[in-house]
């Protein structure tokens, strides 16, 4: 009965252990609780969905959902997080004795006797240390804490890669148009250049005219071949995000030619407290959660340890009988260890482990500034970005109509060349400026719903 007595009171005793671990408090934000201008619109819920209501193009959602399934930055997250969760296993176990059972015979021979046999079973609880001041509790708990914290570092990469997929294919599109308008250049500029070089021999223009015509299409079939190389790369940036080759039928178009609501815009609400939400900043949180145990560990080496070991057996002379009748036997073997003396170790800890939490205290704070940084910054940009593209658009349409008008001067003989040449520049500049503007839209969008912490079911705690 005593070693059945000793298990039971080992498992009480396991259950009673206090903890040391200080009484954790989550720090302020140190942010402002609204984003700037946020208080001239007045209160608005947010409601963030995960990417799948967020990307409405199908092909960019077929591609996302390949990266998802096939990029090793992810899966290497995931194996991350199942390492994490095996230590905090491993650590946990030691809150619980171990049993062992054995089973030894023995066989002798003697000249007056002749053959004899004896058997023992035996079942023994290792040495195992009672947690009456929580180390082994407080280890466990920052191992969980670890874990949990990979599980949000996996959960970051997941966003990011969503994010940086979004961003890649948004890319080809704005190259894939760029290509485009420098080839549509290039075939306007080899015709003024055709039609330069027949008025030139009938004496009706310049040798100069004709240079710079030569100088517009050489400049725009440079652009040509410097766009297919960037559409080129931006496939391969993109199967390296995605892990794979991406099928053609999977790339997009031009980006003018992508609906406006491939990429919805989320609202963003006036409360910072969605931040909290973010999987970076309960990351830290979690990882500031495992340091506060590591101090309540330290705490604990300050106190006595108590160490148990007990077995409890069987003995027979007949290894048929070993558990019919025979010597039943146990024996009981506790100890006790009180630190007197360690040269200064314990305090050492204690005092590492308490840097630590300040330490990550002041990450935590920081990454919620950044995150704060980030949401203001995407609204900043949000803030103008219609009215600047919007903008764009008109100076576009004046340039155009400047190019027109230049064209028809030259061609009635009332005005030069060079004219034309100048509005030809501006107009494809101002074409390229709108592309990108257009890519900023989209970019902007997906940046929005990542800075704010995504379609996360998860709440703040």
């Amino acid at each position: 009965m005593l070693p059945r007595i000793t298990v039971i009171a080992l498992s009480l005793l396991l259950t009673g252990c206090i903890s040391l671990d200080p009484k954790y408090e989550r720090p302020a934000s140190a942010v402002p609780g609204t984003w700037p201008g946020a208080s001239q619109h007045g209160a608005a819920p947010v409601v963030l969905k995960d990417w799948q209501h967020i990307v409405n193009d199908p092909r960019l959602k077929q591609v996302v959902e390949r990266a998802l399934a096939s990029n090793r930055d992810l899966q290497k997250a995931i194996t991350d997080i199942d390492a994490a969760r095996a230590l905090y296993i491993e650590q946990r176990a030691s809150l619980f004795p171990s049993l062992d059972a054995g089973l030894d015979v023995t066989r002798s021979r003697t000249t007056s006797n002749g053959v004899s046999t004896s058997a023992s079973a035996e079942g023994t609880v290792s040495s195992f240390e009672l947690d009456l001041f929580g180390y082994n509790q407080s280890l466990s708990r920052a191992e969980k804490e670890t874990w949990l914290a990979s599980k949000y570092t996996a959960e970051d990469t997941r966003l990011t890669l969503i994010s940086e997929t979004t961003t890649a294919w948004v890319t080809l599109a704005a190259d894939k148009d760029n290509l485009a308008l420098a080839q549509s250049t290039m075939d306007s500029a080899a015709k003024s250049l055709a039609i330069t070089r027949k008025q030139h021999d009938v004496g009706t223009a310049a040798a100069t005219d004709v240079s710079e015509a030569m100088e517009v299409w050489q400049e725009a079939r440079a652009s040509v071949a410097s766009y297919k190389t960037l559409v080129m790369q931006d496939k391969n940036a993109l199967d390296l995000l995605v892990g794979e080759p991406v099928p053609d039928t999977l790339l997009p178009d031009e980006l003018s030619k992508l609906a406006k609501n491939s990429i919805e815009l989320v609202p963003a609400g006036v409360s910072s407290d969605v931040l909290l939400r973010r999987p970076d900043v309960q990351e830290a949180e979690h990882n500031l959660l495992s340091a506060n145990a590591d101090i309540g560990a330290a705490r604990a080496n300050f106190f006595p340890t108590i160490s148990l070991t007990s077995s409890a057996g069987v003995g027979s002379d007949s290894l048929s009988g070993l558990f019919n009748h025979g010597m039943k036997v146990w024996s009981f073997a506790p100890s006790i260890s009180l630190p007197i003396f360690t040269g200064g170790s314990n305090l050492a800890q204690l005092h590492y482990a308490e840097a630590e939490k300040k330490g990550l205290v002041a990450t935590y704070q920081k990454t919620i500034q950044s995150a704060f940084k980030d949401v203001a910054d995407a609204l900043a940009r949000r803030e103008t970005l219609d009215e600047q593209m919007d903008a764009q658009r008109g100076y576009v349409a004046a340039a155009q109509k400047t190019l027109d008008l230049a064209q028809k001067s030259y061609q009635i003989g009332s005005g030069d060349y060079l004219t034309v040449l100048t509005a030809q520049r501006t107009l494809w500049s101002a074409q390229e400026s709108l592309i990108a503007l257009e890519q900023t839209d989209f970019e902007n969008r997906i940046t929005l719903w990542e800075s704010l912490g995504g379609g996360l079911n998860n709440s703040s705690h």
